[in-house]
């Protein structure tokens, strides 16, 4: 029973980061074509590095928390982080119109990400040990994350204009609503999924929100996708299917 309410806290967390995705996307549009321009590709090259966590994450939990899977797991992890990298090659072939060298800072700071969110899973975990609840470490997660956050904002003088924005209604209310479906619920619900679940199924499953995002993306912007893409969203959702059954 607590491997499923893990598995199924870790799906939920990607249903949650990609409604957050939408939401950034259109506060993106609000704020201006030229920000979301110069900044589509770093987060592209994320969303590819950023699906080697499980990977990562399974290594890690086997060294450090001594959790071993079955072979079927690890096939069925195999098996999502394909589908998940074909989708996201897929729509990087169609979009991807920037320049090597901010390729090339993208994918050092996605693969820099990509280790430091396999760690954070693993200390998460030995945080979570016993009957310490979910919801108080996801508020440690974000106090933390805030006080830092601000205290470079101080030092870098833009306090102020992280606040222009604002004037724009619907792009406020977009930030809001990312920030409700992030920080809050989808870093509570993976708090819950890495107590109940082994790291690599619970990395795994929250490594769906590009899967996700295709029906989103065709229901709001109509984004048309490939016969490709379908293939790679079929191959994560069979993994996905192997993770809930084994």
């Amino acid at each position: 029973m607590d491997k499923f309410i893990g598995d199924f806290a870790a799906l939920t967390t990607s249903v949650a980061w990609s409604f957050t995705s939408m939401f950034f996307a259109i506060a993106g549009k609000e704020v201006g074509s030229m920000i979301v321009n110069r900044t589509r590709l770093l987060f592209a090259s994320s969303y590819l590095l950023m699906s080697l966590v499980p990977i990562i994450s399974t290594i890690l939990a086997w060294l450090f928390l001594k959790e071993i899977l079955t072979i079927f797991e690890i096939i069925a992890i195999i098996m999502t982080v394909g589908g998940i990298v074909w989708v996201i090659l897929e729509r990087n072939n169609r979009n991807n119109q920037s320049d090597s060298r901010n390729y090339l800072v993208g994918i050092l700071f996605a693969a820099g990400g990509a280790l430091g969110q396999a760690f954070a899973l693993i200390t998460a975990k030995k945080g979570l040990g016993g009957d310490f609840p979910a919801l108080s470490a996801n508020l440690i997660r974000v106090i933390t994350a805030t006080v830092i956050f601000w205290i470079i904002a101080v030092f870098q003088g833009k306090t102020i204009s992280n606040f222009r924005f604002w004037s724009n209604k619907k792009a406020r209310w977009s930030i809001i609503g990312g920030s409700i479906f992030g920080p809050f619920l989808g870093i509570w619900l993976s708090m819950i999924a890495i107590k109940y679940a082994n790291i690599g199924i619970a990395s795994t499953l929250m490594a769906l929100p590009p899967i996700f995002l295709l029906p989103l993306t065709y229901w709001f912007f109509k984004e048309r996708h490939s016969w490709r893409t379908i293939v790679g969203t079929v191959l994560a959702v069979a993994g996905v299917a192997i993770i809930f059954l084994v």
